[in-house]
């Protein structure tokens, strides 16, 4: 069993759909009342029937008053790493700390190439990630004397200022699956986001993900449980448990529960446009996951 002894968190995976042109704020806004720790929302500049997922988390952060916002995560090569450090220290600064940032090397290449980008390959765009978490950080250490300066292959940074810098220790939450980009989770970023449907053998494949990452850690003089677990699940809930996150809420918080004991996730965000689901997931669930977990962990 592995457990990194974090603080639970509880959010949601929205989708940014443009129509209705308000709904994803409004789901925004039910899970900030429900009570949930985070609101996340994909980010695929590419596809028009979505908004532009920054704009969006701009505008929720406006109309929510509790809740953290993140995207799930932000596609780095349409959205250059200097930007993305202002913008989010920014956005943490007027919201009071509430901005976290997902980050995604790049998946989909052909909408990213569309729309000016350039197409890297697998290990280039694990590289440039690498170079981009260097400037991000570099930006927001604005105590450091002198300008930033990052002479990287796909990223430079040559005499910028640095700041301002986010008002908490915003994280950085990679979505990642395979060993390089872990291996760079493990000595450069805050946390792992894997989304559950992505992985092949379900929760099991999380004790390889670990593997990865602590190993990497350790190897760069980081305590393994500086990174965060985090993972998007989905499910469905109904009276009579019938598989893993296909039952009544109390099967859910079990379910749950035994990722964190066992793989040690500490984060669960639910993908879900369902108000009802998302307000039954804050009520029901994350007290009772909060619970099992706490009890075993006293135990």
């Amino acid at each position: 069993m592995t457990d990194y002894g974090h603080d639970l968190l509880f959010g949601t995976f929205i989708t940014p759909t443009a129509q209705p042109v308000h709904q994803a704020v409004e789901l925004a806004v039910v899970a900030d009342r429900a009570g949930l720790d985070l609101a996340t929302f994909q980010d695929h500049p590419y596809l028009p029937r979505f908004h532009d997922t920054w704009t969006l988390i701009s505008y929720a952060a406006a109309r929510t008053e509790k809740i953290r916002l993140s995207g799930n995560v932000l596609s780095l090569p349409l959205r250059p790493p200097a930007v993305l450090a202002r913008s989010h220290a920014s956005l943490d600064r007027l919201t009071g700390g509430r901005i976290e940032l997902g980050l995604g090397a790049g998946a989909f290449w052909d909408g990213i190439e569309a729309m000016g980008a350039r197409r890297l390959t697998p290990g280039q765009s694990v590289a440039a990630l690498g170079e981009a978490i260097k400037v991000i950080r570099a930006v927001w250490d604005d105590g450091r004397p002198g300008p930033v300066n990052v002479q990287g292959t796909y990223y430079q940074a040559d005499g910028l200022k640095r700041g301002p810098a986010p008002a908490h220790d915003m994280s950085i939450w990679v979505g990642a699956y395979k060993p390089k980009m872990l291996r760079l989770i493990g000595r450069a970023a805050d946390g792992v986001l894997p989304s559950l449907s992505y992985l092949s053998n379900g929760p099991a494949d999380y004790a390889d993900i670990n593997k990865h990452i602590d190993d990497s850690a350790a190897e760069n003089g980081r305590d393994p449980a500086a990174v965060r677990r985090l993972l998007n699940i989905n499910g469905q809930f109904s009276s009579f448990g019938t598989s893993f996150l296909n039952g009544p809420a109390e099967q859910w918080a079990e379910d749950l529960a035994g990722l964190a004991l066992e793989h040690g996730i500490s984060a669960f965000i639910l993908a879900s446009d369902d108000p009802s689901a998302i307000e039954e997931f804050a009520a029901e669930v994350a007290p009772a996951v909060r619970e099992l977990v706490a009890a075993e962990r006293a135990g």
